[in-house]
């Protein structure tokens, strides 16, 4: 799930602050403090609480215990970080190295999900709301939703970043040809599994066969959960609807 592994993002200068905390690996740990070159970190901000971002936090504060770390609350996760979180909010603004960023609610991908917008150099930190190589998951609810990953790609592309710094994969130098092709692909994504659902195929493991013929047994289970994050969208919209574990489409 997390390709070549997990990006953090080291912003030197007065307020030295490292964007995500990684998952707790001595290698990144010996690698922060040789960045930090005795400077001593002063916080941690976690773009979301899966574990892939948090569960290094605690390696952290053993190591520099006068860091503190900030996120935006998530009650059923919070508790896994083994670390006390001051929390953030939409649109709350933070020192950081020399800086300052403001913080983007941009949930879907996890409800507390936050970017980290530097206006100055149309920069943002993008944590797993973008991933170069690929597209991102979104889980059903009550741990994703669709219709909140679509609003927040909107919201970025409002902005008019210049460059997503992600928390997987390659640096993002073009985030509205990417933003916009995530977009349209969730479209056509969803038009496929109205379409199966027409065709008579009610069941999420059925149109995830129509859908998505010939994936690894792997994958079958984000393929399935994907399916149920878009029928859910359009149950909220009153396109769908769900009787039995077997989907039926409302036609206007």
């Amino acid at each position: 799930m997390t390709g070549g592994g997990n990006w953090t993002w080291l912003i030197r200068g007065r307020v030295p602050t490292l964007v995500d905390a990684g998952v707790g690996d001595p290698r990144h740990l010996d690698a922060l403090k040789a960045a930090l070159n005795g400077d001593e970190l002063a916080q941690v901000i976690v773009t979301h609480g899966h574990s892939d971002h948090t569960s290094g936090a605690a390696a952290i504060a053993a190591l520099m215990p006068r860091a503190r770390f900030l996120k935006m609350p998530w009650a059923e996760r919070d508790h896994r970080g083994g670390v006390s979180w001051s929390p953030l909010t939409d649109g709350d603004t933070l020192a950081a190295g020399d800086a300052t960023i403001v913080a983007v609610h941009t949930p879907g991908h996890a409800p507390d999900h936050l970017c980290l917008w530097h206006e100055e150099t149309r920069t943002i930190f993008g944590g797993d709301l973008a991933i170069a190589e690929t597209t991102v998951y979104v889980p059903p609810a009550p741990f994703g939703d669709l219709t909140g990953y679509l609003a927040s790609l909107e919201r970025v592309l409002a902005l008019n970043p210049m460059r997503i710094l992600p928390a997987h994969g390659a640096v993002i130098d073009n985030p509205a040809a990417l933003l916009r092709g995530y977009i349209d692909h969730r479209r056509r994504r969803e038009s496929e599994i109205i379409e199966a659902v027409r065709l008579g195929d009610g069941r999420i493991e059925a149109i995830v066969s129509r859908v998505y013929g010939g994936l690894t047994d792997e994958l079958l289970p984000r393929a399935s959960e994907t399916v149920a994050a878009h029928l859910e969208k359009l149950e909220r919209e009153g396109r769908a609807a769900c009787r039995n574990d077997v989907w039926h489409i409302i036609d206007p």
